[in-house]
């Protein structure tokens, strides 16, 4: 049973202990029986958008978006429901974490037309959304971006490659991000990109390859070749590309810590069960003071990435600030040690804890990728830094 005394510390309000209580229920209920941990892409798309239907259904995808005008996305809420739903299952907390973030910049900046059509059903589990970002040779570096969006009559033509996109070759659409300014003519950097809602059946739009990982999830890289969006599928102004992104991801980069908190409390679950059952040397394994020394480690990195993932929520839904430097810290922190708790869980099972389909060893694979998506750990170094530094300026 997972520990829930951190839902009483003062970042909650009574609404969101209720939402912990909705999807521990979800869980419990809607999981079981589902291919979780398939490892063939059929499957897993199968199994993906099916949780996204359960999702809908449930009404917890209304906290993944936000329709109404002036409205901002509840980040505690979004963490509470990736930490539940990745304890349970981490293909569940992919399923969630993308309604949001493929939706995120409609959202944030899109107009009241574009929420209007986009939203709705994304909440209802009916759409699939996808965020288009990186490239191949344009990952952490965003000034990189080399995809066009040429203006062309009362449109724009999109000509790149977009790889590494989650929910690529299920989603319905896709926010995509695109240079339509002076960087097309050869200057680098940020300006000049803007973002587009590109629907997935545009012509022009390909799926060039799907994407095999250690924990599978639909991947895909996209091309674009002369791929046609009328101008209103633009969000927001011509050159904004660079702002929306960064303000959609500080939303969600705090997020991602919390699906690494999900991941390692479920690791300690299975730890702490395991110190119970297993007897070594004639008793348990719990009674032995280097397996406590692993347990009092895991603990207080799960408790201190809980303050730091919750306090940097918090700070955003209270002050609707900008959380650059508590977002990357939340999201370096959590990653790095649930990547060690994982190890110590792992290591307490012996040689069971690495057979394929024991719950650690999943647990394993999950949360590798966390230290690279939405921003390695080198690149959260640097945005912390930077931070720092020009505070004391």
């Amino acid at each position: 049973m997972a520990d829930t005394s951190f839902l009483e510390w003062p970042f909650f309000e009574e609404r969101h202990r209720r939402l912990a209580r909705e999807v521990e229920a979800f869980a419990a209920r809607e999981l079981d029986g589902l291919a979780l941990h398939a490892h063939d892409q059929e499957t897993v798309d199968l199994t993906s958008r099916e949780i996204v239907r359960r999702l809908g259904r449930a009404g917890l995808l209304e906290h993944a978006c936000v329709v109404a005008p002036g409205a901002r996305l509840d980040v505690r809420s979004l963490c509470l429901s990736r930490e539940v739903l990745a304890r349970h299952a981490g293909l569940a907390d992919f399923a969630f974490a993308m309604q949001g973030l493929g939706t995120g910049s409609i959202s944030i900046a899109g107009s009241a037309e574009q929420r209007a059509a986009y939203l709705p059903p994304v909440m209802r589990g009916e759409r699939i959304a996808a965020f288009a970002l990186s490239e191949p040779q344009a990952g952490s570096d965003v000034g990189a971006i080399a995809t066009t969006a040429m203006p062309d009559g009362g449109g724009y033509l999109l000509n790149g490659t977009k790889t590494w996109i989650s929910n690529g070759g299920i989603a319905d659409h896709y926010v995509v991000f695109a240079r339509t300014g002076a960087a097309q003519e050869g200057k680098a950097g940020t300006q000049g990109l803007s973002a587009f809602i590109v629907e997935a059946a545009t012509p022009g739009l390909e799926i060039a390859a799907r994407i095999p990982v250690i924990a599978p999830h639909p991947l895909a890289t996209l091309a674009f070749r002369d791929c046609r969006v009328p101008a209103s599928s633009m969000i927001g102004a011509p050159g904004e590309g660079f702002k929306i992104a960064m303000a959609t991801l500080d939303v969600f980069r705090t997020t991602v810590g919390a699906a690494a908190l999900g991941f390692a409390r479920r690791a300690l679950e299975e730890a702490l069960r395991r110190c119970q059952e297993r007897e070594v040397f004639g008793r348990p394994l719990g009674e032995h003071q280097l397996t406590q020394a692993k347990i009092a480690d895991m603990a207080v990195a799960i408790d201190a990435a809980a303050l730091l993932i919750y306090r940097a929520a918090w700070t955003k839904d209270v002050t609707g600030r900008r959380v650059t430097r508590e977002a990357s810290m939340a999201k370096l922190y959590a990653t790095e040690s649930a990547q060690q708790v994982v190890d110590m869980a792992v290591q307490l099972f012996g040689g069971t804890g690495v057979v394929s389909g024991v719950t650690v060893e999943a647990l394993y694979r999950e949360i590798r990728a966390l230290r690279i998506y939405e921003g390695t750990s080198e690149i959260q170094k640097l945005v912390i830094a930077g931070a720092v530094m020009a505070s004391e300026r």
